[in-house]
């Protein structure tokens, strides 16, 4: 099947599915993580090949983490699965109510966004929480994952499919692209095609806001920070340095910069140098970093650097300001930390810098859609329209206005002798 039959099922399904009731949409949800309990020594058996395939391929280390789904991975997919069903239903939710004149009433109703394509890295876990997502919301998928996974994520998606249709999903719901040919395709299916959501570098996220007239809701790097202020409880700064950086190096919520308040340089830097090599992390320092502990001089490259490895820059600020300008200047507007006593402060850092997750005294590594109860994420969106941070079922839904009368029209609203809106606001949802 080429790609512009498979682009117009998914836009016939979406229609079908929008309409699809939770009940059925949770079911579908929990004959999904059957499905895998049944299928789990198929999909252990397709990963191992494509593990063996991407080692041939020197494949490294971090890509070969990610790349692994075995059954605790498949575990950690069915309890997901299930979390999520629990979710309420983000769509035909009412966000506003008006009486605009007796008899007229306007509602403001959340409806899914039609068909997402979705582009992502060698992670199959990733296929089975946007499939599911998306199911949830009510949308339509086309998914491109990374080669590295082609034989875990062909079975997985078959399952997925498979399971809910059976559940009463709409064929075509669905769709599984394996070659970069078809994605220059679907990048052309604009009238097919309701949203891009592409997952990996500012580089490759421009690329593909170049080169289609289809939105795109970047997901792109994930250069994150932690600023150690002059009133920060240094051992607490330590422990989040070290979450931050080291709890899971390869995922785009990792810090990868820590900024260090010069009133504290003294006293941290010694701190944060010893628990950070005990993890086996490598530190890149400025010159003030330098000239307290002994670690490898810092680049300008440094700073606009997304290592996702055991390696981070630390940069010594004078102030707080310095601190909020140098995260405004390298930073991806993805999650920024501070460590601070001084709530004052934390509100002030939080105001000003320009990011989807601003954190005071916790790890970086929070940001996440399952951790914030989103029932996971299709991607972390930097944008600043629509949906921003993590994008879970919330962000995959749009709205319609509704719009209720008997007979009303505008002509009785002009003229000398026109009627008056009353804009109303009504305590009531739609339906009711």
């Amino acid at each position: 099947m080429d790609i512009m039959q498979i682009a117009k099922q998914a836009k016939e399904a979406s229609i079908h599915l929008a309409a699809v009731k939770s009940e059925v949409k949770n079911q579908a949800l929990a004959d999904i993580a059957r499905a895998l309990a049944q299928k789990e020594a198929e999909i252990v058996a397709a990963n191992r090949r494509d593990m063996e395939r991407s080692r041939r391929e020197n494949l490294t280390a971090r890509l070969l983490k990610r790349l692994r789904f075995d059954e605790d991975k498949i575990k950690e997919a069915r309890e997901g699965l299930k979390s999520l069903a629990g979710l309420a239903d983000p769509v035909g939710r009412t966000s506003s109510a008006m009486e605009l004149d007796e008899g007229l009433e306007l509602y403001k109703v959340s409806c899914p966004i039609g068909v997402i394509g979705v582009i992502f890295e060698s992670r199959p876990d990733a296929l089975v929480q946007i499939s599911s997502l998306c199911l949830k919301s009510g949308n339509a998928v086309i998914l491109k994952g990374g080669s590295e996974a082609a034989e875990t994520n062909r079975i997985l998606a078959d399952i997925i499919n498979t399971a809910g249709i059976r559940a009463g999903i709409p064929a075509g719901w669905l769709a599984l692209l394996e070659t970069r040919t078809d994605v220059a395709e679907m990048l052309k299916m604009d009238e097919q095609i309701d949203l891009i959501v592409p997952r990996g570098s500012n580089a490759f996220v421009r690329y593909i806001m170049d080169n289609t007239n289809i939105p795109v809701l970047g997901h792109a790097d994930g250069i994150c920070h932690v600023y150690v202020d002059s009133q920060a409880d240094l051992d607490m700064a330590v422990r989040i340095a070290v979450d931050s950086k080291c709890q899971y190096v390869v995922v785009c919520n990792a810090a990868e910069t820590l900024l260090v308040h010069t009133a504290v340089a003294d006293v941290f830097l010694p701190q944060l140098k010893t628990a950070l090599e005990a993890k086996g992390v490598e530190i890149r320092g400025c010159e003030k970093t330098v000239g307290v502990i002994e670690v490898k001089p810092a680049t300008e490259e440094d700073w606009r650097t997304e290592y996702l490895e055991l390696i981070v820059s630390v940069k010594t600020v004078d102030n707080m300001d310095e601190a909020i300008r140098h995260i405004n200047q390298y930073g991806s507007g993805h999650t920024d930390v501070i460590v601070t006593a001084d709530r004052t402060r934390g509100v002030r850092f939080m105001d000003t810098v320009d990011s989807a997750g601003v954190f005071l005294n916790c790890s970086s590594r929070f940001s996440d859609g399952f951790r914030y109860g989103l029932g996971a994420e299709v991607g972390i969106s930097t944008n600043k329209i629509h949906a921003r941070g993590p994008v879970g079922l919330e962000g995959l839904v749009i709205y319609k206005w509704r719009l209720i009368g008997h007979g009303h029209i505008v002509d009785d609203y002009a003229g000398e002798d026109a009627k008056s809106f009353s804009h109303r606001i009504l305590q009531k949802n739609f339906g009711q």
